[in-house]
């Protein structure tokens, strides 16, 4: 099979690559035009996922299709962003039709979840390795940035926290466990759905926000340090799923604080605004909060800091296993 018929069968004819709304011109042409809205900042984010660092070997191809779009599309809810569409370049040791019918299923879902169209990209043999762009459009001077926060705000989360990372020995074959709880957090870790509709609530309400894809304590490390605070994370009110207490037991802290992939939004708010927020978003969780200084801080039950486990992942440090950017 050829360069032009891969891109047609399983690519420029699938679901994901369709017409849609902010896409003047999809594949097809030498470039993809988008047309963002009066009044609207376009928003772009790449994402490299290389097999044997962000995804293991052996994975099946229609969950690598789900996961490498959702953790792309994460970026623009960080942004507070509505996604307008996404390039792919693909890099494949071979033409595999089964492999590439069931990662561009995967992809499809996930776009159609998303409300993003494929719009161009490109294929090329080598080792195994995807790289997504992603756009997006957000009214100009909301998009949502790290360097906002200010002394007094709280610190909040958009869900349970450690769910992806307690999955990891169960994607790389460490554990077998075969129950509701491994499926619930293989879930997490394969499907992570982007939180858009409470990014762009946020908008205008946020004063500093990401998505959480290396760790709580790394990436909440980031806002701290363009913001200009210290970050203090209450170990007690972490979040943590019934499900992943179950399966990694005394290890759910350390997945939740350092293990990364989550791709939950992590964000600073005014005070004022907290009652709103959980009224409209339940699933939400005040974790801490922004005082002056700077850096990450974790409190025990009693205000008494404690120390910091291993921050998170690094692509030239030390690993934790599998991550995503």
């Amino acid at each position: 099979m050829g360069e032009f018929e891969l891109i047609r069968r399983y690519f420029a004819a699938s679901p994901c690559a369709q017409a849609a709304s902010g896409v003047a011109l999809g594949i097809g042409d030498d470039c993809a035009l988008l047309q963002p809205g009066a009044g609207q900042q376009l928003a772009v984010s790449t994402d490299t996922l290389v097999c044997g660092v962000h995804f293991p070997v052996s994975c099946d191809s229609f969950l690598l299709g789900q996961r490498a779009l959702a953790v792309s599309v994460s970026d623009l809810a960080a942004m507070g962003a509505e996604p307008l569409g996404f390039t792919l370049a693909l890099t494949l040791p071979d033409a595999d039709a089964h492999w590439l019918e069931g990662f561009s299923r995967g992809l499809s879902q996930m776009a159609e979840a998303c409300a993003i169209a494929l719009v161009g990209g490109d294929t090329t043999r080598g080792p195994l390795s995807l790289t997504l762009t992603v756009f997006g459009q957000v009214p100009a001077g909301q998009a949502l940035p790290r360097s906002g926060a200010q002394p007094g705000d709280l610190l909040c989360v958009g869900g349970s926290l450690g769910d992806a990372a307690g999955a990891l020995p169960l994607v790389l074959g460490e554990r077998e466990v075969t129950d509701e709880d491994a499926d619930c957090l293989q879930q997490r870790y394969w499907a992570p759905q982007p939180q858009l509709a409470l990014g762009q609530w946020l908008r205008g309400r946020a004063t500093a926000a990401l998505d959480i894809s290396d760790g709580l304590l790394a990436d909440c490390g980031h806002i701290a340090k363009a913001s200009g605070v210290a970050l203090q994370i209450e170990r007690d009110r972490l979040p943590l799923s019934p499900a992943l207490r179950r399966v990694a037991g005394d290890q759910a802290l350390a997945c939740a604080l350092a293990g990364g992939d989550d791709y939950r939004l992590a964000f600073t708010l005014p005070a004022e605004l907290q009652p709103n927020l959980q009224a409209q978003w339940p699933e939400t969780a005040v974790i801490g909060r922004a005082v002056a200084g700077q850096g990450v801080q974790l409190l025990d039950g009693q205000g008494r800091s404690v120390e910091l486990p291993r921050a998170g992942y690094q692509h030239f440090g030390q690993s934790l296993g599998m991550q995503g950017d």
